[in-house]
């Protein structure tokens, strides 16, 4: 499947919560959905409160579909309690690369 749609997002958790929230990410429901392709978590090495995001989807309408759905809104709802301040988010679309865990 190709990406045609996705982007890089740096979120800030409350302090000493980095890694509940990079768990709660790792299970979040859009890794199961077939039209996300690209789903990675990563986080800063200075600031372990520091975490990064970046999503690639089959289409922006896809993205969309599943942000509609009650179960991305329970995510996202579950998700805010854990971050603080605005997430910053930058269009990106993954192209391709490597990934080894």
């Amino acid at each position: 499947m190709s990406v045609n749609h996705g982007f890089h997002a740096t979120m800030t958790a409350q302090p000493g919560k980095g890694d509940e929230l990079v768990g709660f990410l790792l299970n979040a429901p859009s890794l199961s959905n077939e039209d996300c392709v690209v789903f990675l978590v990563g986080r800063s090495a200075g600031d372990r409160d520091v975490v990064y995001v970046t999503e690639g989807w089959t289409s922006e309408e896809a993205h969309g579909r599943f942000f509609a759905t009650e179960e991305a809104q329970a995510l996202v709802a579950k998700l805010q309690p854990l971050l603080t301040g605005e997430s910053r988010y930058v269009d990106e679309v993954p192209v391709g690369g490597k990934a080894a865990f």
